[in-house]
């Protein structure tokens, strides 16, 4: 099963930024995509999602206001630029294909797979 790459997560300090970038194989055309990200001993929180148009874009309340979720032309990738990060923000973060009728519930059924994640370390 195809499955998205992760990448561009790594340490910074509060009030600093980074750009997760998760790619496709290929491309996720037709799929609704997010982001979800899980701290230790912590559940996984939904953390961002994009409709398969770009229209609809949907953010957890913790990061409203300072993450956005963008894909490029071609459908190949999902960003999240993540501006005044803050130390509760340290997580692995993964992406992949949400419900089309839920777009903060995981699809595990679609064709393409969710990654591994990346790490994500805030620091005071």
């Amino acid at each position: 099963q195809a499955q998205m790459v992760e990448s561009g997560g790594g340490s910074v300090q509060a009030g600093e930024s980074l750009r997760l970038s998760c790619r496709a194989p290929s491309t996720f055309s037709g799929h609704e995509m997010g982001w979800f990200r899980q701290a230790p001993g912590k559940e996984r929180e939904f953390v961002a999602a994009i409709s398969w148009s770009g229209v609809i874009t949907v953010y957890g309340d913790s990061v409203t206001g300072r993450f956005a979720i963008t894909t490029d032309s071609a459908k190949t990738t999902v960003y999240l630029q993540m501006n005044n990060l803050k130390p509760e923000d340290t997580a692995v973060y993964s992406c992949g294909p949400v419900r089309p009728e839920n777009l903060q519930v995981p699809d595990t059924g679609a064709a393409i797979s969710w990654g591994q994640g990346t790490q994500v370390t805030v620091s005071p």
